[in-house]
């Protein structure tokens, strides 16, 4: 593993392996994207969101693993406010919560301009979009993870009773999406070709074609994604970037790929941007709870005994800064609908820090003012996600909203 983080973040490999690595992580990305239109019409579309948030967030996951892994290695020197050079402790959190500010800083918005665009001659422009009733779930079941965050950064570590609570909470996540309906089969017609055609699939055919989809796109990003990475750091590394941010941005972007390339898709189509927003709310899910709980159980399987890995105070800062972003990234979706300002000012204040890292504590307090004021304002207008959670959760049908 120590090899491979060196691999990772040198950019020793040849760059010309971008030929066939990038054109085939496309390729799975379509594949996992056609998989979850499917499968909606077998469990919930909720759910097969989750499952494509696994498969698209291998790479991550595999990134995090290896710094996870090469921090347990490092000696006590490692574990001060300024560590000296060949340490690893903060290359996992610069990783992790890069990662999560890609997702709602610079995909969500992506997400919403994209709908805007190839939707403005069917819809009003910069209509916001619509969350379905469902997606309630994913809304409401981030919460928790936030929260337990907030404790995380308190204390100033993460062990492993932690990622036991983590792992609990996204056992329940996937309980609640088990209990939601799939799709009618009525709403089919508005799929893709190859997810129809799975879809349509007689008896066990069917979960076999899914299936099918899920494992050839899972088996090409689980092959491709360390190439990829690779010879596009390669390519980064040539500019001279810093490891840092290779680690915190360049990677979380290319580690992430596959789920840009879905939402891209989904966006363009109008009708599907929900899907595709939830599918980020998803992966956010995911890494708040599963990809966050890795971390430690990693680290302490490399040192040998449950340990606990320490934050220093820039450490700390970048768990706060993450934590109230994606708390005002949640906050906002509470009325069920992302609107253009929304998506505006998550990009400009995910810009202001990615060119300025240095304006990290203002950009926390930005977010912390922006998420009092969408409090504040439930004085006028209550938020109708909780609502619709707690009936979903007692098993009502509930009207969808018109859009």
């Amino acid at each position: 593993m120590k090899a491979k983080l060196l691999l990772i973040v040198s950019g020793t490999p040849a760059a010309w392996s971008a030929l066939w690595t990038f054109p085939s992580m496309l390729a799975s990305a379509f594949l996992v994207a056609w998989a979850a239109e499917a499968a909606q019409f077998i469990i919930s579309q909720g759910l097969a969101l989750a499952v494509l948030a696994w498969v698209q967030t291998l790479p991550e996951f595999a990134v995090e693993a290896v710094i996870a892994w090469q921090a347990g290695g490092d000696g006590q020197e490692c574990f001060v406010a300024s560590p000296p050079a060949g340490c690893h402790s903060h290359l996992a959190i610069a990783n992790f919560t890069g990662a999560i500010r890609l997702l709602v800083g610079l995909a969500w918005p992506m997400i919403f301009f994209v709908a805007a665009f190839f939707g403005r001659r069917s819809r009003p422009f910069l209509a916001p979009i619509v969350l379905e009733n469902e997606h309630a779930v994913e809304v409401l079941t981030t919460v928790p993870p936030l929260c337990y965050f907030g404790w995380i950064w308190y204390k100033g570590s993460i062990d492993i009773l932690d990622a036991g609570v983590l792992v609990v909470m996204y056992a329940v996540y996937l309980a609640l999406l088990w209990r939601m309906p799939p799709k009618q089969e009525e709403e089919m017609a508005d799929a893709p070709r190859i997810s129809r055609w799975a879809a349509t699939r007689p008896g066990k055919q069917r979960l076999l074609a899914v299936g099918g989809l899920f494992a050839i796109g899972a088996a090409l990003i689980y092959f491709t994604a360390h190439p990829f990475l690779q010879s596009m750091l390669a390519i980064a590394g040539t500019v001279g970037v810093s490891q840092f941010v290779l680690v915190q941005w360049v990677a979380p972007f290319l580690s992430e790929f596959p789920e840009k390339v879905s939402a891209f898709q989904w966006a363009s189509r109008v009708r599907t941007a929900p899907m595709a927003l939830v599918n980020m709310l998803s992966s956010n899910i995911n890494q708040w709870t599963v990809l966050a709980a890795m971390i430690p159980i990693v680290f302490s399987i490399a040192r040998g005994t449950p340990s606990a890995l320490p934050f220093d105070g820039a450490q700390r800062e970048e768990i706060l800064l993450t934590v109230a972003q994606s708390a005002v990234a949640v906050l906002v979706l509470l009325d069920m609908r992302f609107h253009w300002w929304d998506a505006a000012i998550l990009f400009v204040l995910w810009l202001a820090q990615f060119l300025e890292a240095g304006w990290r504590d203002e950009i926390t307090i930005v977010y912390m003012s922006w998420g009092l004021l969408q409090i504040v304002s439930w004085i006028w207008r209550r938020p109708t996600a909780p609502g619709i959670f707690w009936k979903l959760v007692r098993g009502k049908v509930i009207a969808e909203p018109a859009t």
